[in-house]
């Protein structure tokens, strides 16, 4: 039988990372684009991914949290030369499934802190 605290664990680690880094990674540029606004845009990226880091450090741990972050950020910095073979909308689309994919993967692959 599951445990409720298993199940919110499970949901920490597992689920609302890759949201947080896809929901990061495509608001902030769309926030970047509707409102002319780079600064602002980037507001919005730190946002989700200080939310991102704070998941992944209570479900899994601040290496678990750190390697998420930093492949957050790569994609972020990814997308910028990416755009110029693909596009600015299919680069993030890009780099932000790579990233939830790391998202997703990274806090399984460590074992959970009891």
């Amino acid at each position: 039988m599951t445990r409720p605290a298993d199940v919110s664990r499970s949901v920490l680690t597992e689920v609302l990372p890759p949201v947080l880094t896809t929901a990061g990674l495509v608001s902030g540029y769309g926030v970047a684009v509707a409102t002319r606004n780079r600064p602002l845009g980037g507001a919005v990226l730190a946002a989700f991914g200080a939310a991102t880091f704070g998941v992944v450090n209570r479900g899994a741990g601040p290496i678990a949290a750190s390697a998420v972050t930093v492949s957050y950020l790569l994609a972020f910095g990814g997308s910028h030369p990416l755009s110029k073979r693909l596009g600015p909308w299919p680069s993030v689309l890009a780099v932000t499934g790579i990233s939830a994919a790391i998202a997703a993967a990274v806090p399984a692959l460590v074992a959970p802190r009891r």
